[in-house]
């Protein structure tokens, strides 16, 4: 055993601690919702959930992951290509096609593993990827792992990506994907697909997205960001995640043309070396597809959550990133500070979480808050009222 190493790693975590960059974890004890209870048995209003829809503990969701339970096992102990696909898998992935309005969907273990396995498997040593600056990290990993030349463009900025997919072009790459967030997840910033298709539509460009904080909620249906931005059916990629609106458990996947699919079926490593989404996930998936197509009453009443919780928050003079998404990025700026007043919030019976660096650039830290569709008006006006305090107390506005 090598003491160095351990002490090392021990001087890396004093580090950490002492720059106030240390991440605690707290701990529910319920199930996810508009309100949540402590491990120490105090009820909290949940206002750093990405349970968009409030579908994680949704009656229908749960008979249907019981009865996934009861008629197709516990989990398959396989790959999908050995003994590990069922029919519910199968009907997933038409489900999820015809609601993205791609020709087909492959299922993985999670988002992250949908964009790990992506660019490796698509795009050579002669093609290029272009990648907005802020993209998640899973992106980024994944385009790590590619041969393919990696370029970046400044984030949203239209004139940054027009030059970067003349550059590449010019210097002859083969193929050129332009790959993006749908939305931000640190900012609630929407991509604007309509301009970016018509820039890969001009320099003969796949355009891809990343759509876990869209899918269910965006546009007029909740399709995504592509129906927002008026591009549905003209994506050539999509990626996305169950586990935000669409169910809140785990499981990712992509959604494209169906060649692109085979391919990844054939080569995409973690496709091929990772279990099979559980049963019970894929068939409350599938109820979570009911219930949004069904009806928009859901998506309709985030969005007039959303209204509400981001005009009370400036009324109160917080600084806002600003946007009309459910994700209200709260400013503060200095990561001490940033801890300090989550921990007040909680005092006050609001669970919310600071984020800085390394999940925020240096000098940007701020309080994320995510609204759901299960909060109603009282709980989003109490909680408006423990940030008066709060931010009054710490100095954050007058």
């Amino acid at each position: 055993m090598s003491d160095a190493f351990y002490a090392s790693i021990r001087h890396e975590l004093d580090a950490v601690r002492a720059a106030g960059l240390f991440k605690e974890e707290r701990i529910i004890a319920s199930p996810q919702g508009a309100r949540v209870r402590t491990a120490d048995g105090r009820e909290v209003i949940n206002l750093c959930a990405n349970n968009y829809l409030g579908l994680s503990s949704h009656p229908r969701v749960i008979e249907a992951a019981h009865e996934a339970l009861r008629s197709r096992g516990f989990g398959l102990s396989s790959v999908r290509f050995i003994c590990g696909t069922q029919d519910l898998h199968k009907t997933l992935e038409r489900r999820l096609s015809a609601f993205l309005g791609t020709e087909d969907t492959i299922l993985y273990g999670s988002a992250f593993d949908a964009n790990g396995g992506l660019f490796e498997t698509l795009l050579g040593p002669e093609d290029a990827v272009i990648s907005d600056t802020l993209n998640h990290a899973s992106i980024i990993d994944g385009i790590r792992l590619s041969k393919a030349r990696r370029m970046r463009y400044a984030h949203d900025d239209m004139a940054s990506l027009r030059a970067q997919l003349a550059l590449a072009r010019a210097e002859g790459a083969r193929h050129v994907l332009v790959f993006t967030d749908g939305v931000f997840s640190m900012d609630g910033t929407v991509a604007r697909l309509d301009e970016m298709r018509g820039l890969c539509d001009e320099f003969g460009a796949l355009l891809g997205i990343d759509e876990c904080h869209a899918s269910g909620f965006l546009g007029t249906r909740g399709r995504g960001t592509h129906e927002l931005r008026g591009v549905f059916g003209r994506v050539d990629i999509i990626t996305g995640t169950l586990g935000k609106a669409l169910g809140g458990a785990s499981g990712g996947f992509t959604s494209a043309r169906a060649e692109v699919v085979a391919l990844l079926r054939q080569r995409s490593r973690p496709y091929l070396f990772s279990n099979t989404v559980a049963p019970a996930i894929v068939g409350a998936s599938i109820a979570v597809l009911d219930i949004l197509e069904a009806s928009t009453e859901l998506r309709d009443r985030l969005e007039h959550n959303t209204r509400l919780f981001r005009a009370g928050i400036e009324e109160l003079g917080f600084d806002i990133k600003p946007g009309t998404h459910p994700i209200v990025p709260i400013m503060v700026y200095d990561a001490g500070k940033a801890q300090r007043l989550a921990a007040r919030l909680l005092e006050l019976g609001v669970y919310v979480v600071g984020f800085f660096y390394p999940v925020v650039p240096q000098g940007q830290a701020r309080i994320r808050v995510q609204i759901s569709a299960v909060h109603d008006e009282p709980t989003l006006r109490r909680a408006l009222d423990a940030f008066a305090q709060a931010g009054r107390e710490l100095e954050l506005i007058p």
